[in-house]
C-alpha cells in the first residue's frame, strides 16, 4: 500500500497537539458554565436553503447529496428536499434553527455554548481549514435582548481565553466596533449598499486602505471622497470614550451624522465605558472592525493574542437582531465563537505550549515473564481504581526495554512487581512492589494500595513551551 498523502486544510494532531486541544477545550468549557451557559449540540447538516439565506456563503458549504436515487426513479418533496443539504460552516446559522424549532422549551433569555466541529470549503492556508473545531458562546432572547449581554459576552470570552495565560497564550485584545455606526456613517455619506461597503472594509488587514479604497469606488460605487471618508473612520481606535466624540467629529465634517449613528455610538460608548470598569484594557475601539456576514446589525468582535498580532482574529461575533425569525416571532441574539483549531494550531506552530506527555499514563506496570503478567495486571488495576493511569507494559522484554518504552511515550514511572524487585528479592504481597522514576532513577519500595505519583505528574499538563 502507498503511504497515504496528508488532505490539506483536515488537521490531526498528534497526541501532545491533542492534549493541547483538549485542555483549551475544558478551560473554555469550565469558564462558560461558571457564567451559566448551559452545552447543547446541533446536528452537522442544515437544509441548503437555510445556510445561504444570510451573507455571501454559497462557495463555502460543503453540499451533500444522496449517493442513490430511489429505485423506482419517483421523488417526493421530502426526498429533493433531503438532497439539498450541507454541512454547516458554523454554529451561529444552526443555532438560529435550533432556537425556532424549540423555543416553546427553552426559557429567555436563554444562554449556550456549543463546541462542535464545522466545515467550509475555502482554501487552506496558514490558520485556516476547511474541518476545524469551534467554540461558541450566545445569548438569545423572546422579542428583545437587553444591551447589557453585548458587554457580558466579550468579557466572558476574555475571561475564558484569559484562564489559558497560566500555560502561556498571550493576553487578548478584544476589538469592538458598532455596525450601527458604520451604517449610519456610510448612509449619512451617501452610500446605500452598506453590506458591500462593510465587506470590502473588512479587506483592511489583508490588503490594505489603497486597495479598499479602490474596490469602494470600483465595486461600490463611491467617489474618491467618500472612499476618504471611510477608510478614515475605520483608522479610528481607542480605549476609552473619547472614540465617540472623534467619530462624532469626523461625521460632522463630513455633514454625515444621522440618528442611526448617534445610536451605534451611544451603545458604542457604553460598552467601552462597562468594559473599562470591569477589565481595563481588554476592550478596545476599533472602529475598522466590520465583520463580513450581513446577519450583524449591532456590536461586533474580533480578538488578537497581544504581540501576535499577525496571527490574525482567534475569536469573532457580535449582535443580530433578525437571524432567528419566523415572521411572527424574533428571537434577537449576540454571541462569540472561537476557532478552536485556528488557535491551537498557531499556539504550537509558534512554540508557545506544550504538553508534559502525550499519554494519559502516569505509571507503566513492568512484566517481569508472561506467566506473571496477571499480578502486573492486579497492580494495574489497583491503580487505576484509586485514580491513577497506568498501563501494563506490552511484553515481557528486558526491563531496560520496558523502561525505554516508558520515556518513548513520555510515561514518567515503571513499576516493578513484587517478584521483580531490582535486588532480585520477592516482596510479600500481590499489590507491593518497587517505583521508579525514570526521570531522576530514584527507585523505592511502594503499595498499589497506597502509592500515587506527585501532583504535578498524576495528568499530563499543558505548560509554556521550555518549562
Amino acid at each position: 500500500m502507498a503511504r497515504p498523502t496528508p488532505l490539506s486544510g483536515f488537521p490531526e494532531w498528534l497526541p501532545d497537539g491533542r492534549a493541547v486541544e483538549q485542555h483549551v477545550l475544558d478551560v473554555l468549557r469550565r469558564t462558560f458554565e461558571l457564567h451559566g451557559f448551559a452545552g447543547i449540540e446541533t446536528r452537522a447538516v442544515e437544509p441548503l436553503d437555510q445556510l445561504l439565506r444570510k451573507g455571501e456563503t454559497s462557495k463555502e458549504v460543503y453540499v451533500l447529496r444522496r449517493l442513490q436515487e430511489e429505485a423506482d426513479g419517483e421523488e417526493t418533496p421530502s426526498d429533493r428536499s433531503e438532497k439539498q443539504l450541507g454541512l454547516h460552516f458554523d454554529l451561529t446559522v444552526p443555532f438560529a434553527r435550533y432556537v425556532l424549532e424549540n423555543a416553546g422549551r427553552l426559557a429567555f433569555p436563554f444562554k449556550r455554548y456549543q463546541i462542535q466541529k464545522v466545515w467550509r470549503g475555502e482554501r487552506p492556508q496558514d490558520g485556516r481549514f476547511r474541518e476545524f473545531v469551534q467554540a461558541d458562546i450566545d445569548v438569545v432572547g423572546a422579542g428583545e435582548l437587553p444591551y447589557h449581554f453585548e458587554v457580558e459576552l466579550p468579557l466572558v470570552m476574555a475571561e475564558a481565553l484569559g484562564a489559558l495565560r497560566d500555560v502561556g497564550v498571550p493576553e487578548v485584545r478584544i476589538l469592538v466596533n458598532n455596525r450601527k455606526v458604520a451604517e449610519g456613517f456610510y448612509r449619512g455619506l451617501g452610500l446605500d449598499d452598506v453590506e458591500g461597503v462593510l465587506r470590502q472594509v473588512d479587506k483592511l488587514d489583508k490588503i490594505g486602505p489603497e486597495a479598499v479604497a479602490d474596490l469602494l469606488v470600483a465595486e461600490q460605487g463611491a467617489t474618491p471622497e467618500q472612499a476618504k471618508a471611510c477608510l478614515e473612520l475605520a483608522a479610528i481606535a481607542g480605549q476609552d470614550v473619547a472614540v465617540v466624540e472623534r467619530v462624532r467629529s469626523l461625521a460632522a465634517s463630513y455633514d454625515a451624522v444621522t440618528e442611526l449613528l448617534e445610536t451605534g455610538l451611544g451603545e458604542l460608548g457604553a460598552l467601552i465605558e462597562a468594559a473599562a470598569r470591569r477589565a481595563p484594557g481588554v476592550v478596545v475601539a476599533d472602529l475598522k472592525i466590520a465583520r463580513g456576514l450581513d446577519y450583524y446589525t449591532g456590536s461586533v468582535y474580533e480578538t488578537v493574542l497581544v504581540g501576535h498580532e499577525q496571527l490574525g482574529s482567534i475569536c469573532s461575533g457580535g449582535r443580530y437582531d433578525t437571524l432567528a425569525s419566523d415572521g411572527k416571532n424574533t428571537y434577537p441574539g449576540v454571541g462569540l465563537s472561537v476557532g478552536v483549531s485556528r488557535l491551537v494550531s498557531r499556539l504550537l506552530a509558534a512554540g508557545l505550549v506544550t504538553a508534559t506527555r502525550g499519554v494519559p499514563t502516569a505509571v507503566l506496570v513492568a512484566v517481569a515473564d508472561e506467566e506473571s503478567r496477571p499480578q502486573s495486571d492486579a497492580v494495574a488495576a489497583a491503580l487505576r481504581g484509586r485514580g491513577v493511569p497506568a498501563d501494563v507494559a506490552p511484553s515481557a522484554a528486558k526491563f531496560g526495554k520496558q523502561i525505554k518504552y516508558a520515556d518513548r511515550r513520555g510515561i514518567p514511572f515503571v513499576w516493578f512487581p513484587a517478584a521483580a524487585g531490582e535486588d532480585g528479592e520477592p516482596v510479600a504481597g500481590p499489590l507491593l512492589g518497587q517505583v521508579k522514576d525514570i526521570r531522576s532513577g530514584d527507585q523505592a519500595d511502594a503499595d498499589a494500595a497506597s502509592w500515587e505519583p506527585p501532583a504535578q505528574d498524576l495528568w499530563p499538563r499543558v505548560v509554556p513551551a521550555g518549562e
